[in-house]
């Protein structure tokens, strides 16, 4: 069982590391839009690098599922912890 402190730490450094995941969110976020205005998705897909674009929509697909599931606690909260 914790004590009382130290889940007010765990409290300190979830809210701590949400707020710099957001911050990293949406710098991926703006990186994202320069290539979509600057290029078709044709052009992606078939000039970008295979395995780098591989990469990148499957770690755009991991954030989307994670953050889908986190969503779906805010708008059902008695799910939270099952």
């Amino acid at each position: 069982m914790q004590s009382g402190s130290k889940k007010q730490v765990d409290i300190l450094r979830l809210k701590a590391d949400v707020a710099a995941a957001s911050v990293e969110l949406l710098s991926a976020h703006c990186a994202a839009d320069r290539i979509r205005l600057q290029y078709s998705p044709q052009d992606v897909a078939s000039l970008a690098d295979r395995s780098t674009l591989k990469r990148a929509i499957t770690s755009s697909e991991a954030v989307y599922r994670f953050f889908a599931e986190v969503a779906a606690q805010l708008d059902h909260p008695e799910n939270a912890g099952a």
